[in-house]
């Protein structure tokens, strides 16, 4: 991505993230109330992601399951986890958990489009091709989020999830994230803002 497109998308991702910020402040002031009452444990659940560079940073979102949820099992959720709370179950079918990210974008960790950030663990599995995906800042939604919008469905069903995420779903959604960033537009992030709206009425 050349520098003026940097700017601009930095510059979109700032405005977008201030006004949704504010304009959703109620909403989340909501669901932080509920998960509150609904069980222990903090509001957000903060986790080491893989950004720009290679570079680490603490990603938020509302916290959807109890807490200290990955001692008690895997780092990736499949299908009706034990470990996802009552309003957990709602905020993940309406990817509302994902909000808080808006912070994130606001101090500039990530993108409002971009590839999903992973886990260290996933990330020290990629090849050099698929490294590429760490030149551009991670984003809350990208393709990949879009076709992969009933992940934890498909890895409900498989024989073992933590093969399948790796070695079907993980390669698939790289080769997306490569998609994006040779064609990276201002226009195409916008498409991709308002499909991933759509998919998530």
């Amino acid at each position: 991505m050349n520098t003026f497109n940097k700017v601009v998308k930095r510059i979109f991702d700032l405005i977008c993230s201030t006004l949704g910020l504010i304009v959703l402040s109620p909403i989340l002031i909501v669901i932080a109330i509920r998960i509150k009452t609904d069980s222990d444990g903090p509001v957000f659940f903060k986790q080491i992601r893989i950004g720009e560079k290679n570079k680490e940073f603490e990603i938020l979102k509302f916290r959807t399951m109890v807490v200290d949820a990955e001692k008690l099992g895997r780092q990736i959720t499949v299908g009706n986890d034990s470990r996802i709370t009552k309003i957990g179950a709602f905020l993940r079918k309406y990817k509302l958990d994902e909000l808080p990210q808006l912070i994130n974008v606001f101090k500039g960790d990530m993108s409002l489009v971009g590839p999903r950030p992973e886990v260290p663990r996933y990330v020290n599995m990629y090849n050099e091709e698929q490294r590429r995906v760490l030149e551009v800042k991670p984003g809350i939604t990208d393709l990949a989020s879009i076709r992969y919008r009933d992940e934890n469905d498909l890895l409900g069903e498989a024989e073992n999830p933590d093969d399948f995420y790796i070695n079907t779903i993980m390669p698939d959604k790289l080769a997306l994230n490569l998609e994006y960033i040779n064609k990276n537009n201002i226009f195409l992030d916008i498409y991709i803002i308002l499909k991933t709206i759509v998919k998530c009425l």
